[in-house]
This record gives C-alpha cells, sequence and structure tokens, in this order.
C-alpha cells in the first residue's frame, strides 16, 4: 500500500471538510449503523479540590442513544441520580426529583449522539450552544492531527471541539468562563477502545483553568444490550432502577 493509499485511508489527505456541518456529517456517516445504541458502565469518579485532595464516588450508567442518560449514584438505595432526556436534566435524591430544568448536554450530543441521529439535528443543537459551525481548522492533539471547529487558530477564547481526524471520534471541548473568558473548561475524552466497529472513550478528565478537577474512569462496558424504556422515564426513575 502506498503512501498516499495509507492516507487516505485514515481520512488524513483529500480536501477537508469545508465547516462545522460537513465534519458532523462525516461523522456521522462514518459509523452509519454501525454505532451502539446501547450502553451500560460502571464509572469511577475522583474529584480534586484547589489543595490537591481527591475524593472518589462510583456511579451506574445507562444509555440509549439519541439523547437518553441515566445515572444511578452508588450506593443504589441512596436514591440518588441524574437523567437526561428530551433535551432536559432531572435531579434526583432519596428517590425524589428534585430539579427539573432544559438542557442539551454537549458531551452527549458530541461523544454519542452524533452517530446516530440526523445530521440536521446535531447541528441545530451544537449551533445552539453557541459553537460557531462555519469555523473549522487543523490541529494537533495528543500526537494525533485532529479538525478544531468553532475557532480560528490559536484562537482558544471561543467555544470549541476538537474531532480526531483519523477515526472521526469527538476527543476535546473547550469553553471559556462566564465571568473569565481565559478561564477555560477543558473536557477531554481518552483512552479510546474499540466497542465492534464503533469506539468508546473508557476516560474523561475536566479540567478548569488548566487544573484537573474532575475524573472518570468506565468499567464493566456493555453495548446493545436490550433497555427497558422505563429507565429513562422521569416518573418511573426510582421503580425502575437497574437490579430492581
Amino acid at each position: 500500500m502506498t503512501v498516499l493509499s495509507l492516507l487516505l485511508a485514515a481520512g488524513l489527505a483529500g480536501p477537508g471538510p469545508r465547516d462545522g456541518r460537513a465534519l458532523i456529517r462525516a461523522m456521522h456517516d462514518r459509523y452509519a449503523g454501525a454505532w451502539y445504541r446501547t450502553l451500560t458502565f460502571t464509572q469511577t469518579n475522583t474529584a480534586t479540590d484547589s489543595l490537591g485532595r481527591a475524593t472518589h464516588s462510583t456511579w451506574r450508567e445507562a444509555l440509549a442513544l439519541p439523547g437518553k442518560l441515566r445515572i444511578d449514584i452508588l450506593p443504589a438505595d441512596s436514591g440518588g441520580g441524574l437523567l437526561f432526556r428530551g433535551d432536559s436534566e432531572y435531579v434526583f435524591a432519596h428517590d425524589a426529583l428534585r430539579r427539573a430544568a432544559p438542557f442539551v448536554h454537549p458531551l452527549l450530543v458530541l461523544g454519542f449522539d452524533v452517530y446516530v441521529q440526523p445530521v440536521a439535528i446535531t447541528v441545530a443543537k451544537l449551533a445552539g450552544l453557541g459553537f460557531d459551525l462555519s469555523q473549522i481548522h487543523e490541529d494537533t492533539w495528543q500526537g494525533r492531527p485532529v479538525w478544531v471547529v468553532g475557532a480560528a487558530t490559536g484562537d482558544t477564547l471561543r467555544p470549541q471541539f476538537w474531532v480526531d481526524r483519523a477515526r472521526l471520534v469527538f476527543v476535546r471541548m473547550l469553553q471559556p468562563g462566564r465571568r473569565d473568558p481565559a478561564r477555560l473548561a477543558d473536557t477531554r475524552f481518552e483512552d479510546y477502545r474499540r466497542i465492534g466497529r464503533a469506539w468508546l472513550a473508557a476516560r474523561v478528565v475536566f479540567l478548569v483553568g488548566g487544573r484537573p478537577i474532575w475524573k472518570e474512569e468506565y468499567a464493566d462496558i456493555r453495548a446493545g444490550r436490550p433497555l427497558a424504556g422505563a429507565l429513562f422515564d422521569p416518573a418511573r426513575f426510582a421503580s425502575a432502577r437497574p437490579g430492581r
């Protein structure tokens, strides 16, 4: 195989996407029919405070794509958790709904839904979140070529997301702070693993102002299993808890 054919196979040669919309379409089309629709895993969290002290917690998560994510905070009998569906967020404590509010989850859209829902829906949601889809440029991230959508080269003060050029998977999101734009929220999808013909980032790291504040690590990963619709029904959050 020639160098050119290797580059073409990796998606690194030829004309690139003209804008973020074209990149979203390329991501969707690359994995059309191949991306998992359901996923469950156990998530180990590490929270780090300003003094460097770490605390740990464990969650159990379930996804039904597009658009549904359930988080059960362990131990399960604590009755705590989160539910994302219908562009809304529901917060539970002691098996009772404490808060419900509109919320488009950017990581759910960029890391998962983009591969299974119509391109127009993804584009509308990302534009609504403040990403300028007309802006795209090339860069390198952790030794791999990436596309950066939302800002010009060298501009880190605008909302932007980064996509691995070869795999066409989301790897990074930068969001400026509301009060101080230079205080960046930096979210990274790392440790990508094959799930059939698709991928999963088994580690997610969150930094603010360059300081790590939260890390998620996934284990017991299972894709493609049937999940009951009741798991994602806010009115049945407690009764439909996994294991009951």
